[in-house]
């Protein structure tokens, strides 16, 4: 603890990632891409599992309520600033599973994507308000096909859209968030990943968005370029291999 504790007094740069999920094990790992786009200086990872290009690793069990989740991530995360303020908390949690309301699994595949989306976002909101510095950048994870109806994949999309609701009342005055922070969401349609490579073979590649132009997104955003107002839900469109921010109304 000695020697974290000496890294967070140098005058760079501190990074948080809250990595839960599937899309967490594809952007891993995106704290060493941080560290080659901005000067940063120090990684936690919140997680299932210890991400290794990280400083920190603070550990979550799957099977303990949100209530214990949340004071597990309080109870790491603070103790390993021992007082110090993060630049920026980066939520990149997710999962996908599809399912109309007449499926078998619906209820079920509703509360996994409840937790994989909604409990890591609520917890890092939460997170933000105690441990974020003024002025620094909570970003959290919706989808753009849930701005509209998801009738094939109701839980994933009832799951995404309170995510949105979520950074829109961040945004808002009175949030509970320090001053200045910025709070947003990415919107992805397709992150080109090797699972998604995998079951979808055949599918136009040149419409998904690489992960490597994301975490360059998480760079530039945590040094204060080009970073979208507060509240924003940032669509991700790629079309012929060319991805465009399109901010959602």
């Amino acid at each position: 603890m000695n020697r974290q504790r000496r890294r967070c007094e140098c005058h760079r740069k501190v990074r948080l990632g809250v990595d839960r999920g599937q899309i967490r094990r594809e952007l891993v790992p995106v704290s060493k891409i941080l560290r080659n786009h901005v000067q940063t200086k120090w990684v936690g990872s919140v997680d299932l599992a210890p991400n290794e290009e990280a400083d920190v690793n603070v550990l979550v069990r799957p099977a303990d309520s949100w209530e214990e989740q949340l004071a597990a991530v309080l109870e790491g995360v603070e103790g390993a600033l021992a007082g110090e303020k993060l630049d920026a908390i980066f939520c990149v949690a997710g999962g996908w599973a599809g399912g109309s309301a007449k499926a078998k699994a619906m209820v079920k595949n509703c509360d996994l994507m409840w937790k994989q989306s909604v409990w890591s976002s609520a917890i890092s909101a939460h997170l933000a308000s105690r441990v974020l510095r003024e002025g620094g950048l909570l970003q959290l994870t919706g989808a753009q096909p849930a701005l509209g109806p998801t009738p094939g994949m109701m839980g994933y999309g009832m799951a995404k859209a309170a995510v949105h609701q979520l950074v829109r009342s961040l945004g808002a005055e009175e949030s509970g968030l320090p001053p200045q922070v910025t709070a947003l969401a990415i919107l992805p349609v397709t992150l080109d990943t090797p699972m998604n490579r995998k079951f979808m073979p055949d599918a136009d590649h040149t419409t998904w968005t690489p992960m490597e132009y994301v975490a360059g997104l998480f760079g530039k955003w945590a040094e204060g370029d080009e970073r979208p107002k507060t509240g924003s839900l940032v669509q991700l469109i790629t079309k012929d291999s060319k991805t465009e921010l399109v901010n959602a109304d």
